[in-house]
């Protein structure tokens, strides 16, 4: 988590937005590719729009503003609330795309992020797109819907890890298994975002949460899995696992994680991908849950901060 330094200037959340839009702006010039840029609909490099996108759109229609950067296209209302998504969502495609193990003319098309930022606009949008009601943000088939509330003055980490879904689906396609795609991004998010705070001047490091053994998925079930959990209380517990899985396996071997992570991606069982990213490593999902469960669960009841 961030730690945030005391500004006068807090009590004003639209100064705030204002003066955090043009840091970013200043710092996109240095750190990001390709300046965000508003212009109108017709003059998009990509008017690509999804069944999702169009819904979107059709809500205050008159009230839509566009731009791009160099990977993603944007649709909101106000630029000094779109004009940081950019940056973090930039920032936030060269962290995956490292972890990955790609490069930027691998991306031809941009994909498409849509703000909201009224929670009677986004709730209008939920009902319209039949989306689950407690849905706070949403990847589809290459596009992304979040909200960012001007007024808040915290956003969230929802961005990087929404983006990560949509960075992975560029790459791999849909056959990311759940576990992984949810895992992958809470694991970049939480990196990601440290490493974004900390180049602004903050101290940030990733920080994890060790899974309570009491409540351990075997991973034969957790790596099964096509839906959430129907047991509310295990929700989380999915994501702090399938999160410490994927740090695991990471830090055993990078390289070796990738061609685990495509494997999976192109149909291979589960064993079978295992062998190929780890050869010699794990003889099987056993091996696998016994190394992992003991890192995953070690210091529970502390937080964890990575490096």
């Amino acid at each position: 988590m961030t730690q945030p330094v005391s500004r006068s200037l807090l009590g004003d959340a639209r100064v705030w937005s204002l003066l955090l839009a043009g840091m970013t702006l200043r710092l996109a010039a240095q750190t990001v590719p390709g300046n965000f840029a508003e212009v109108p609909f017709h003059r998009l490099s990509d008017r690509s729009v999804g069944p999702l996108g169009t819904r979107a759109l059709a809500i205050r229609s008159d009230d839509w503003k566009h731009a791009e950067s160099a990977h993603f296209v944007y649709h909101f209302f106000q630029s000094f609330v779109a004009a940081p998504v950019s940056v973090e969502a930039e920032f936030f495609y060269t962290v995956v795309a490292k972890e990955l193990g790609r490069d930027t003319s691998q991306w031809e098309r941009k994909c498409h992020i849509y703000i909201f930022e009224k929670p009677a606009d986004w709730e209008q949008f939920k009902t319209a797109g039949q989306l689950d009601p407690w849905t706070g943000g949403l990847h589809v088939s290459g596009e992304l819907f979040i909200v960012r509330d001007p007024q808040a003055k915290w956003k969230g980490d929802t961005l990087g890890h929404e983006v990560t879904h949509l960075v992975l689906h560029r790459y791999f396609g849909p056959g990311i298994p759940l576990w992984l795609n949810e895992g992958f991004a809470e694991y970049t998010a939480s990196r990601g975002y440290a490493a974004f705070w900390r180049a602004r001047g903050y101290k940030a490091r990733p920080r994890a949460q060790a899974v309570d053994p009491a409540q351990w998925i075997p991973l034969a079930e957790l790596t099964a899995g096509t839906a959430y959990p129907v047991d509310v209380l295990k929700v989380g517990v999915f994501y702090n696992e399938s999160e410490r899985i994927v740090r695991f396996l990471s830090g055993v071997d990078k390289a070796g994680f990738q061609r685990f992570m495509e494997a999976l991606a192109q149909g291979n069982r589960f064993d079978t991908a295992l062998s190929k990213g780890f050869p010699g490593k794990f003889s099987d999902l056993a091996a696998l849950e016994r190394a992992a469960k003991d890192y995953a669960t070690r210091e529970h009841g502390t937080a964890i901060q990575d490096r």
